[in-house]
Formats: structure tokens, sequence, C-alpha cells
């Protein structure tokens, strides 16, 4: 793994933040997460948009052109064919419950060998459960985003796994589908790409974003509208979306099999044609 600092190369071992750091105390950082292939990095500046929106949302600061460099560099160094890139950026240290300054903070980027999902694991899609807790936003006057304070998807993630789940699903007080605890979710039903709308508790994905790019480039309709279970089980396929899987498949959801299609395969190479 390496690990940049603020614009600094160091061993992962040496690597060390405040215990008065905000991140530490309160969750309070912003993140992205990044995917490089043979060391460039994919939709770099719609990653860097989604931050830079975030950061000026919050008062975090945040230094773009810095940061970019900095990205490239350590997507550079990575020898392999996929690297997995973790940006998170803080206010630093507090003295209480004010935030800082606000005239410098933190960023911290660490980039690793990682792998995509394989052809064979691709054609048995994923497996899914329902989430047994809530998706929360803190701050549910402005949009969902990248926030440290994670635990809500962290807990869900772990639920699923140690089920055999590749993801678990949130659904809201009113049955409706939000997203996975690390991905976003679209069905295709009757010719027609339906996916929750992005909002306080759907996150704007970015490979969410070039999915329905491909999808209008292709002539596929698509809507942006609550989604039910009901509609998911009797969907023609289903699939989730993120920066480090692209497009994979829905094979079942809590242990019922649902139907499967090739379009997120016209979808994926679209995707691919777009990078």
């Amino acid at each position: 793994m390496i690990v940049n600092m603020n614009g600094r190369f160091v061993e992962p071992a040496e690597a060390r933040v405040s215990i008065n750091d905000g991140g530490f105390l309160f969750g309070d950082t912003l993140f992205e997460t990044l995917k490089a292939r043979a060391g460039v990095i994919r939709f770099l500046d719609e990653h860097l948009d989604r931050i830079e929106l975030a950061a000026g949302l919050l008062a975090f600061p945040f230094t773009r052109d810095k940061v970019e460099e900095v990205l490239r560099e350590a997507a550079e160094f990575i020898d392999a064919p996929v690297a997995r890139l973790r940006l998170t950026i803080t206010r630093g240290p507090f003295s209480g419950l004010d935030f800082p300054d606000g005239k410098q903070g933190e960023f911290i980027i660490q980039a690793r060998q990682a792998s995509e999902p394989t052809a064979e694991e691709r054609r048995a899609g994923a497996d899914c459960l329902f989430a047994p807790n809530a998706r929360v936003n803190p701050l549910s006057h402005l949009p969902q985003m990248k926030r440290g304070n994670y635990a809500d998807c962290l807990y869900a993630a772990n639920f699923a796994r140690r089920r055999g789940a590749r993801e678990a699903l949130f659904v809201d007080a009113e049955g409706n589908l939000l997203e996975g605890a690390t991905s976003n979710l679209f069905v295709l039903r009757e010719g027609t790409l339906v996916t929750p709308p992005a909002g306080e508790l759907v996150l704007a994905g970015i490979m969410r974003r070039q999915v329905l790019k491909a999808a209008a480039a292709l002539g596929l309709p698509a809507e942006e509208r609550p989604l039910t279970t009901a509609e998911l089980y009797d969907a023609d396929e289903a699939f989730l979306t993120n920066a480090m899987i692209d497009l994979l498949p829905i094979a079942k959801v809590e242990g019922r099999p649902l139907r499967r299609g090739t379009v997120w395969e016209e979808l994926l190479r679209a995707v691919e044609s777009r990078d």
C-alpha cells in the first residue's frame, strides 16, 4: 500500500493523524473511492467534482489541484492492472466542538492493488439481503454525500457478508428501495431502466451517472423514481453499480432468484467506451 499525507509520501506504518482530528473524534470527514487501470484513474474529474462540491457545502478546506496531482502520482506508483485509491479529507485537529478556522485541513491518499469482478463472477451474479437497519443522513437538508460517518453502511455491509451475501439493500419506511450499502441499484422493467432518485438518502454515484449517460446514448429509456421491493422481484433484470465493480448483476435477493438479462452487458460496454 502507498500512503500520501498532505502531499508527502510516507511509509504506511508511519502514517499518523492527531487524536484531536475531527475524523477520529467525530467521523467528520469526506472521502472518495477511485479505481485506476494501468495507472490511469477512471472518471477522476467526476470524483473530484463531487468531493469539491461536498467540501464547499460543508466548509471543508480542499485544494483540488494539489489533491489531483497526488492522486495521479499515487496511481502511477501502483504496479498493478487495477488499483483502489481512497481519498480522505478532514478539517484537521479540533480544540472543542468549534470547527477549526477552515484555512487548512488534512488530506490522506491510500492506494493499493485491487481486483475487479471476473467474467465468471458477473455471470454468477450477486446475492443480496435487505439491510436490517435504516439509511440515515445526519445532514438531511443537504444531498447524500460520501462522509466518514459511515456506521449505517458499515453495519449493513457486514450483516450481509456474515450471511454469505455480497450486498445489503436499504429500504425506507415506506417500503421503497434506496441503494446498497456500497452501491447504487438499477432494475430493468418493461424496457425501461429504473433507479431510485438521488437525494438525501441515495448517493449520486459516479458509476450510477455513467450508466444513466450510457442508457441515453443507447436510446434506452431511464427513470429516476421510487422503486418498491415488489418491482425488484418482478424485474426483467437488476444490477448494482459502484466505482470498483462497475456493473454487477443481482442473482438473488433474500434467497429468491431474480430474472437475468443481458442489457447490463450492453450498458457496461457503453460505459467502457466512454471511459
